[in-house]
């Protein structure tokens, strides 16, 4: 796989997924090597002029009217570092580990924090010999960044701190030594730029969005495979409906679930029967799910931009000479996001876990209770729609916005901050939960649709039936589903039932 450059310049999202997720290389252009050189210089000459530059010559937060004398410039670096790694709670992913390296080394490689490319260089050697800091997840509330996190981060580079090297856990200067690094000694400023910036809620934002969207996409297979099973009427998403209120979400939802459904033997069996409209979880798929991908486009457009911002602090301008401080570090705009990520995905399981309790309930339709040939020697998915049901009602707690819970920090410095980091945190849990309803849903819409046998589904429900079935086999008596399960959330995260 081609390397990718870090010109400084804007990177797609995918280029993103491909470095954290797939290993693809990076590289440290020319272009951006200048950029950052010319940003040094004008470190250094506000250095030699003696200019008062905040975590330069002072210290930082409260402590920015303190002056720090030549000789201790550097020292005072180190000592950022080392201060603010006091993270808590269980380490980071190696994925969302990666976002973040690959995250700030953006952010420095664009020529406004001042510092060496050396720094940027070393970033990219992580990423490409795959040295992992470990990095605490607790410890963050978003407000001059992710200070904490980024600081674990940091330290391996100096030799310090503890890092993930070829699967093992180590020192950080142990893995700089396997990998063939020596440790870099931090100039002014560098220790400031690489701890100030929200990298830590965006890499696992940016994540949660990656999967988010094939939850999406799962949603409307597994909604159309319970439409069939529960021999609904796709007459709600007719176009002629859609286009008199044309949220974009919810022409795109109605447009793949008639694809789905096209050419149903289930559906034309029935075309004739009594029944006018179903449920809301079936009959308003169109305007949920929709309105859950119309959220996604809008969290998606922040954490691009986002992701192309310059988040540090002070910031250089090379072409005025200024060093300026600003709040460009500050993680709300992450936080709203990721909290509205949040309660739009909660919506998608709760609307699921709705569905499946319709399957498994022969009031709803002619159905066996509990989707068993045999209801009372076995529970059938009696059990299964119980679990989703827990999910879905941790994800209602979890939904609540962190992003309202300021809490001071700083002696007061700090008296507003983001909880962008708690925001992402959440969110994480809810897209784990609604992976396993949307698991659970497809199972138990797959059994159903199997009692209209030999009656064919619409030709995409049939293809997801067959992926399904690929890998999990019916439910002719109980057995535990545990892993059967684990399977199927598996293949929602591959993708698998995104077409």
């Amino acid at each position: 796989m081609k390397a990718l450059s870090l010109t400084g310049n804007k990177i797609k999202r995918s280029e993103f997924y491909d470095v954290v997720l797939y290993h693809r290389p990076v590289r440290v252009s020319p272009q951006a090597i200048q950029k950052m050189k010319r940003a040094r210089k004008v470190v250094e000459k506000h250095l030699k002029d003696g200019d008062v530059v905040y975590g330069v010559t002072t210290g930082f937060g409260k402590l920015a009217d303190q002056r720090i004398s030549g000789d201790e410039i550097k020292t005072l670096q180190v000592n950022l570092l080392r201060s603010h790694a006091c993270g808590f709670g269980p380490p980071l992913s190696e994925t969302e580990t990666r976002g973040m390296i690959l995250l700030r080394a953006l952010v420095l490689a664009k020529g406004y924090s001042g510092v060496r490319p050396v720094i940027v260089e070393r970033l990219a050697d992580f990423l490409n010999k795959g040295l992992h800091p470990l990095i605490p997840s607790r410890g963050s509330v978003g407000a001059s960044g992710d200070l904490i996190p980024l600081a674990h981060l940091a330290l391996p580079l100096i030799g310090e701190g503890e890092a993930i090297f070829k699967g093992k856990k180590m020192s950080g200067k142990a893995a700089l030594k396997r990998a063939g690094l020596a440790p870099i000694k931090l100039e002014a400023k560098e220790g400031l730029s690489l701890v100030n910036g929200t990298q830590c809620s965006l890499s696992l934002g940016l994540l949660a969005l990656h999967t988010a969207e094939r939850l999406a996409d799962t949603a409307d297979l597994a909604g159309a495979m319970s439409l069939e099973a529960l021999m609904g009427t796709p007459t709600a998403f007719d176009l002629k409906i859609q286009k008199i209120r044309p949220h974009p979400g919810q022409m795109q939802v109605a447009k793949t679930l008639r694809k789905l459904l096209a050419k149903s033997e289930i559906r034309a069996s029935h075309i004739q029967c009594s029944r006018v409209q179903d449920p809301y979880s079936i009959r308003c798929i169109p305007q949920v799910h929709g309105a859950v991908r119309d959220a996604l486009d809008g969290v998606c457009r922040t954490l691009t931009t986002e992701m192309n911002s310059v988040t540090d602090n002070p910031i250089v301008f090379p072409d005025t000479g200024e060093i300026l401080s600003g709040g460009n570090f500050h993680g709300h705009p992450i936080a709203l996001a990721l909290d509205y990520l949040a309660i739009a995905l909660t919506q998608l399981g709760v609307i699921s876990e709705r569905r499946i309790a319709q399957l498994i309930d022969p009031e709803a339709i002619d159905l066996p209770l509990f989707l068993t040939k045999r209801p009372g020697l076995h529970s059938g998915l009696m059990m299964p729609q119980v679990a989703a049901a827990a999910l879905a009602s941790e994800c209602k707690v979890l939904a609540n916005p962190a992003s309202v819970d300021s809490i001071p920090t700083s002696v007061n410095q700090e008296d507003y901050v983001s909880m962008a980091m708690g925001a992402a945190l959440k969110l994480q849990q809810i897209v784990w939960n609604v992976e396993g309803i949307l698991a659970v849903e497809l199972f138990a819409a797959a059994e159903g649709i199997a009692f209209h046998a030999p009656l064919k589904p619409g030709r995409g429900v049939a293809k997801g039936v067959a992926i399904l079935r690929s890998q999990i086999p019916a439910l002719d008596e109980d057995r535990s589903l545990k892993k059967e399960l684990e399977t199927i959330g598996g293949m929602i995260r591959e993708g698998r039932f995104c077409f």
